[in-house]
């Protein structure tokens, strides 16, 4: 049985991982026949945002334990993956991709990446083993990885952004994904539209077939 690996950045869409879109990845990757493992970083999450007023909240919360939130408590510390246990790697998306696992959402192009988030996707390459970034998550390939293939839909600041970091951007609408073959990397825009949940179930899905089918 293929085995993904996905990477959260915390829990919830405005200071961590998005849920739909974690929960869908989750549930095409097991429909799809194959099966998963969950890993975060073991880091202070950049900030906590109300996600009913938006205001930042005066706490510190730890990227790692939120994420098991979603994860039903079952995960494991970035700093442990391998790329030999696994056949792919998944980032859902969520600003906690560009603020804690980079820091993209204050620093553009300048964005530094989480080391254990670079090593993870620089060990897969390596590999030649399949890489699916959904909605925000493709600014970590494109700030790493030179002249990949990708999108983020349609949001002409974010795609200047990439293609700033030496990527090159497909514009996308819903439920739609694009494969970069040459570097086996997968990407779907999700909530980098506006959507829904059903729209961005089929993003998810049709992201997971195309990473399992590279394997």
């Amino acid at each position: 049985m293929k085995k993904i690996a996905v990477i959260l950045a915390g829990n919830g869409v405005f200071d961590g991982a998005e849920i739909h879109e974690a929960t869908l990845t989750l549930y095409s990757i097991i429909k799809n026949g194959a099966t998963y493992e969950i890993f975060a970083p073991n880091i202070n999450q950049h900030h906590v945002v109300n996600h009913i007023t938006g205001e930042e909240m005066p706490e510190t919360r730890n990227v790692m334990i939120e994420a098991a939130r979603i994860a039903r408590g079952k995960i494991n510390d970035l700093a442990n993956f391998s790329a030999a246990d696994f056949d792919a790697l998944i980032f859902p998306g969520g600003f906690g991709v560009a603020k804690n696992l980079c820091s993209f959402a204050f620093d553009g192009t300048n964005c530094k990446v989480n080391s254990d988030a670079e090593k993870a996707i620089r060990s897969m390459v390596e590999h030649g083993k399949p890489i699916g970034a959904l909605c925000i998550s493709p600014v970590l390939l494109a700030k790493i990885l030179n002249n990949v293939e990708l999108t983020i839909g349609q949001d002409k600041n974010t795609a200047d952004a990439v293609k700033k970091m030496r990527a090159v951007h497909k514009e996308t609408t819903h439920g739609e994904i694009v494969i970069d073959d040459k570097n086996k990397i997968v990407t779907t825009p999700c909530y980098m539209l506006d959507a829904n949940i059903g729209q961005i179930g089929d993003g998810a899905n049709n992201l997971v077939k195309a990473v399992l089918e590279m394997i």
